[in-house]
This record gives C-alpha cells, structure tokens and sequence, in this order.
C-alpha cells in the first residue's frame, strides 16, 4: 500500500506504519528504540497531552493524543517482534477489562449513583489482581507516580477501610505537627530525619488537600504559576526603580514582593 497516496488513515494504518518503521528497510532510529529508550518520550507526550488539555486546546490535544497514541503503539510493536503480544492483545485486555469492571452495563449489578459505581469497581479491582489486603492494593499504586499524585491514592486506600481523619481539624492538626518536627530536625542538623520529616510534611499537606476536595498536584502547579508572574512583576518593578536585584537586600525585595501583592489582591 502506498501510504502517502491515502487521504485519510485510521488506527489500523498506525499499526502498520509502525510495523514498517521498525522493519529491516525502515527508520534506522525507529529500529533501535527499547521500551526504556523511549520511557521518557512516553512521559513528554503524556504531560503535553495534559497540557492542551489545561488550556482548552482542542486541536492541540488531537495531536498530542495521537502522540501518546505512537507510543502504545511502539510499546506494543516492540514486544510483537518478542512474539509476546500485539496491539491486539492491549485491546482485547482493555476491552475485557472494561466489561468485567462495568457489570452495571454489561451485566445485572445496580449501580445508579457514581459512589456505587466506584465501590463495584475497587472491589472489582482487587478481586482481579488477587488482593486480599489494603495494603496490596496501597503497594499496586504505581511508585511511577509523581508523588503528591500517589500520596492522595495511598491515602484515599487508607480511608477505604477506615484509617482516616474524621475531618479536615485533624488533618490540619497533624501537619502542625510535622511542621514542628521538621522544625526540630532542622535545628539538629540531622540530614537524614530532615528529609524524613519533610516527606512527612509533605504528606500530611497532601492530606489536608484531599479533605479540602483538592488536588494537590493542581494547587502545586496554580502556586508555581502564581509565583512565576509575581517575580516577573518584582523583576519589572525593580528594573523601573533602577533597583539591581542580584545586589539588593532581601528587605529590599520583600518590600516590592508585597508591594506587588498588594496591586494584585486576586492573588
């Protein structure tokens, strides 16, 4: 097949161009990739894809999800050369994953609300993977996660079963109380309970979030974004006043810091 001749391709025209890509007479750069060669690739496309999201751009995340879309294909092209399994087999697995954890649908269960729903299918869920326990169903969190990420599904499968604040107080209450042995690790100058106690922080942050009906990473990244354009209007405040940055005292900085904050109250 001619492929520069068609007009318009669908999902079985990727797989075989893959095929033709990784083939003998193919991409010599398509030929070497490894599952781990291309791990990062995988990561790029995936977070680009979020990104067009984010910002409501509608061809943009077309074009990333056909990205992400190469990649499963590689993935998958890769272990075909193995004779481990096609991207066939990655279909046939979704789709009977998808039936068997919508018996609602597909079968005779009642589930009216999203809260039944979610309940069928983590029990489901570890009925497939053979999990007995919480704590196996806490180590099947991906540790590829970014963390605050895995730190809200730790935590979440803690709550599963009962292990959880009755409400926000305590919540807030216990990371007080990281914040004060953080505190204290950093007066004793030991490095290791430091970034023991951090984590701790961090954590229990994460906590209060999911009370809060919030997702950490996305408060994360609104605060990097808020502080980015807040610098950026120091920087320029400082520039007018003739004021040198890089020499300036730290007074002299938070005073334009606050002086910012002040013009923008939305912040």
């Amino acid at each position: 097949m001619d492929f520069k001749e068609k007009e318009n391709y669908n999902f079985n025209d990727l797989v075989e161009i893959v095929k033709i890509l990784r083939s003998p007479g193919g991409c010599p750069w398509d030929r070497e990739q490894t599952h781990k060669s291309i791990r990062a690739n995988f990561i790029e496309e995936t977070y680009e894809a979020i990104e067009a999201i984010d910002n409501d751009d509608t061809e943009l995340l077309k074009e990333e999800l056909g990205d992400v879309l190469l990649q499963v294909a590689l993935h998958s092209e890769i272990e075909s050369e193995k004779n481990s399994f096609t991207i066939d087999d990655v279909c046939d697995g979704i789709c009977k994953k998808l039936i068997i954890r919508h018996p609602h649908v597909f079968g005779s269960v009642e589930a009216d609300t999203t809260e039944q729903v979610l309940k069928n299918w983590d029990a489901i869920k570890m009925k497939t993977k053979s999990q007995k326990s919480q704590t196996q169903a806490m180590n099947s969190v991906s540790k590829a996660l970014p963390s605050l990420m895995r730190s809200t599904k730790i935590q979440q499968k803690a709550a599963k079963v009962g292990f959880d604040w009755d409400n926000v107080d305590g919540a807030l209450a216990k990371l007080f109380e990281e914040c004060n042995e953080l505190k204290s690790a950093v007066e004793s100058g030991d490095k290791d309970n430091q970034r023991e106690e951090l984590g701790d922080v961090l954590f229990s942050a994460v906590n209060v979030a999911r009370f809060l009906d919030i997702d950490s990473e996305h408060a994360l990244y609104d605060a990097c974004d808020k502080f980015t354009d807040r610098f950026s209007k120091v920087e320029s405040l400082a520039n007018e006043r003739g004021i040198d940055m890089k020499t300036a005292s730290l007074s002299e900085l938070d005073s334009l810091w606050d002086e910012v904050k002040i013009l923008n109250k939305d912040y």
